[in-house]
Order: structure tokens, then sequence, then C-alpha cells
């Protein structure tokens, strides 16, 4: 209650704030790789999504895995497991994140692939051992290139289309983080309805936030009992949130 109220009472001068300091390019550092990040890219500086991500895969060793950062914005974390020795690829809609991450690259001497690409929509042939999934959670339809890094759609739409394409895909471990600012009910309704299964992994609990790493996994048997503790264990963990 405290924190709704915090929020709800700071939120004007944060959202002004945060529009006029990213107005120009940014830099933005983890673990001694940098990058710029551009006006119309989500900024990392912003929320806890990106550290607390980062900060998971650092124990984990990703030695010449094939590794995926689904909409990868800035690409820090795509440079960071880079920088472990994983086989990279980064991918996002939008361009300017895509230029601005080559040249980080470069910049910081690791290699990674980029493609441009809504979703899966063109990495269709390829699977991976891990996946990263920060997404936009909001439930209002975007309208720039920018607002696509917030908004998930007035009825989910990007929910349903990543469910939709995961369900058919045979990749190892896929990761993705949530707020407890979003509506995690009806996201993971969205999954199930594509028999997908989001498991709770790591939770951080911060004043100002709680959120929630999530593995995707696909429910391979029809045992409803199993799926039913499942959602009940997830809802005792997530109680009141989201």
């Amino acid at each position: 209650m405290i924190r709704k109220l915090i929020k709800k009472i700071t939120h004007p001068f944060l959202k002004y704030g945060t529009q006029k300091y990213f107005s120009k390019p940014r830099s933005y550092t983890y673990a001694g790789i940098e990058v710029m990040v551009m006006p119309d890219v989500f900024p990392p500086h912003y929320t806890l999504s990106t550290k607390l991500l980062l900060d998971y895969l650092k124990p984990i060793d990703l030695t010449n895995k094939s590794f995926l950062e689904l909409g990868c914005g800035s690409g820090i974390i795509s440079l960071f497991a880079a920088s472990k020795r994983a086989n990279v690829m980064a991918s996002d809609i939008n361009s300017t994140a895509l230029e601005a991450l080559e040249k980080a690259a470069i910049k910081n001497n690791l290699s990674i692939e980029t493609i441009s690409s809504d979703l899966f929509d063109t990495i269709q042939n390829k699977s991976f051992e891990y996946i990263i999934i920060n997404p936009p959670y909001y439930p209002k339809a975007p309208k720039s290139i920018k607002e696509h890094a917030w908004f998930c759609g007035e009825n989910f739409e990007y929910f349903q289309k990543l469910f939709k394409q995961l369900s058919v895909r045979s990749d190892k471990t896929i990761l993705m983080i949530l707020s407890e600012d979003c509506e995690l009910k009806k996201i993971r309704n969205i999954a199930l309805e594509h028999n997908l299964m989001l498991d709770l992994i790591f939770e951080s609990n911060t004043i100002m936030e709680k959120n929630f790493i999530f593995r995707i996994d696909v429910i391979e048997d029809n045992d409803l009992l199993t799926l039913f503790n499942k959602a009940q264990n997830l809802s005792k963990k997530t109680k009141g949130n989201c």
C-alpha cells in the first residue's frame, strides 16, 4: 500500500525527469562492459529488471552455449553473455538499438550476432540453450518504436504471439523477468492456453518493487493435479502482487 502511494506521488516527477535525462544518449556499464543507450531505446538505468537478470546470469557457465536475448534493447545482457564466452544472438525490432549494440560490441571487443526480428519471426529455424526475455507488460497499444519496449498491446498481443511461438519451439532454458506491476495472472493464463507453465525460480523484493524471474516450461503431460499444484505454489509465492 505504501509502495503504491509513493509511486503514485513520484510518478509524474520521475516521468518528466527520465524523459529529459534520456533525451540524449546515455552510457550504462556492467562488469566493465559499457553500452551507449540511444533515446529511442529502453534504458536499463530506469528499472531493476536488467540488473537482476545480469546478476542472475553471473554465476552460470555459458561457455559455448547458444544464447538469445529476445528484444535486446541496449544489449548489455547480450554483451555480458558474450564476455562469458556464449555464442550470442541479439534480436530487436528497433534498428537504432541494433546499430548501437553493434558499435558497443566492437568497442568492448566482443563478438555477437544481431538480427532484426519481431519475436521469433526471422529466427524460426534456430534453437537455443538459453533465451532471456525482459518483456513489455503494460496493457496499452504502443504508438512508437520506443513504446514497444513498454507496452504489450491492449489485449496482451505481445504475450499471445510470444507464447504461441514458444509452444512449438525446442529451446532448452527460457527465462523471463516480470514485475509486480504487471498483470501476472493474465500473463500466466495466456501461457497456459499455449501449454506453457511459468515456474518461479527467483524473487527480488525491494522497498520500491518486487521482481520475479520465471523459467518457461512446456507442459508435457495432462496431469491436472500436477498443474494445479504448480499454479497454487506460484500463487502463494506471488500472493498480493501483480
